[in-house]
């Protein structure tokens, strides 16, 4: 069996604070002058939106792709500037980069572990689907139509921020005011620190989300005033839409897929979870750049530290190893949004589908 041992990786887990500058200025200040240019087309005619716009969206996605480096802390030397960097980048995407990065954290260390995580779309048993009612299959099979990554996505990086905020504000007065109660001379800090929330874990998490919150609301006021509040939220709920949707669906195929590794806790093999569990998303050139390379994703999950502009290479270097790694085109992403049952009897996804045809199999079968 492959062992990441095996894998040449060390050499390409160094970053390069001026290839990582570069990226970052080649990105940010594109996306910025095209805000600018669409103001401007916006003055003569609407029609000359559409092009700029699908700019601004694959703009944006790389925002986020480069984002996702420095929560790993791979695109900086520095730790502290990854942190500043990728709040930035959160920011223009409307998402607090230092939580996302903790849950995105999760998701390296259990790939592949179907029984502690879900998927981004919450993917339940086949077991726990078959004891829902018709109804409720219905629903779940409905919630994870790709044209709900539309809604979904939306939802995902401008609302979702902004109620985790006051979710955990109210939580927090409640709990203020338990503690008062019970003991009135609680020190302040005692409070903060013993308050425990389900939108962030710990208090650098909640000042994240907080400046986050503030630095979001506070430029769709100024850029609404700005540019025209019509305009503005138009252009930018749209693209910020459509961003979001092809990040979420990329990071969907990569491993929702048909024979993805999708095991129990027992068992389960890091290794094998990154080069079974992952895809290798073979992308036009182009698209490679947009997505910073996010599609040599096996190679990625055998070693988050690898920055996104040695990927590539490591791939290469590596090729003879990854002959059995799961390689998707463009042609082959509709084909994997099927596959959203896992079945624990089997170690695989499956699609419902395929579900029902076995379950009808089955009781055909019991009742001869």
């Amino acid at each position: 069996m492959i062992k990441k041992s095996d894998f040449v990786l060390a050499p390409y887990m160094k970053s390069n604070d001026l290839r990582a500058t570069y990226q970052v200025l080649n990105t940010v200040v594109p996306y910025i002058l095209l805000w600018i240019l669409a103001a401007k087309a916006a003055e003569f005619s609407f029609w000359l939106l559409p092009p700029i716009m699908i700019l601004i969206i694959l703009f944006s996605l790389r925002c986020f792709s480069l984002m996702h480096d420095c929560g790993h802390y791979s695109l900086f030397r520095s730790k502290r500037v990854n942190r500043v960097v990728g709040f930035i980048l959160g920011v223009m995407n409307g998402i607090p980069q230092y939580p996302w990065s903790r849950g995105h954290a999760f998701h390296h260390k259990t790939n592949g572990d179907w029984e502690k995580y879900k998927g981004p779309a919450a993917l339940i048993s086949t077991e726990k689907f078959a004891k829902l009612s018709p109804f409720a299959q219905k629903r779940y099979e409905l919630l994870r139509h790709p044209l709900m990554l539309l809604p979904g996505g939306f939802f995902y990086l401008a609302i979702k921020p902004r109620l985790a905020l006051i979710a955990g504000l109210y939580g927090f007065i409640g709990h203020l005011l338990t503690c008062i109660q019970k003991e009135p001379t609680m020190d302040i800090k005692e409070i903060i620190y013993s308050y425990k929330s389900r939108n962030w874990y710990t208090t650098g998490e909640f000042f994240d989300i907080l400046f986050n919150n503030i630095c979001v609301v506070s430029s769709w006021i100024y850029l609404g005033y700005l540019l025209g509040f019509g305009f503005f939220f138009g252009v930018y709920s749209i693209t910020l839409t459509f961003s979001a949707a092809i990040f979420i669906c990329i990071f969907f195929v990569q491993h929702n897929f048909d024979g993805s590794y999708a095991h129990k806790t027992e068992g389960w093999d890091y290794t094998l979870g990154a080069l079974q569990g992952s895809s290798y998303l073979e992308l036009p050139r182009v698209l490679k750049w947009f997505g910073a390379d996010i599609g040599y994703h096996n190679i990625h999950h055998l070693s988050e530290r690898i920055p996104n502009y040695n990927l590539e290479a490591c791939h290469n270097q590596n090729i003879h190893l990854l002959t059995h790694v799961k390689k998707l085109k463009i042609a082959d992403i509709p084909d994997c949004f099927q596959f959203i049952l896992w079945d624990a009897s089997e170690d695989r996804l499956v699609s419902i589908a395929s579900f029902h045809q076995s379950t009808a199999y089955s009781s055909n079968f019991m009742l001869q």
